[in-house]
């Protein structure tokens, strides 16, 4: 199995601005604030979290899960 990757680039649907975050090893993260436009984005339906949904790099726990780290799972 590949290294699971911590870090994830999210950017923002409404605004465009791209962040690099590090993401939790053990847990999904659900809400995340924008940093330039200040929206709080959620997850979209069927998607655990907000780096599923906006992230380059899906969440550790779906890296665990499906034994690779992309967001075309």
């Amino acid at each position: 199995m590949d290294a699971i990757v911590l870090e994830s680039v999210l950017t923002c649907p409404h605004c465009g601005f791209a962040r690099q975050e590090t993401m939790p090893m053990d847990a999904c993260q659900f809400f995340y604030e924008c940093g330039h436009c200040k929206v709080l984005l959620q997850a979209n339906p069927g998607d655990c979290c907000v780096f599923c949904s906006f992230g380059s790099v899906n969440c550790p726990p779906m890296q665990q899960r499906r034994g690779c780290c992309g967001p075309d799972l």
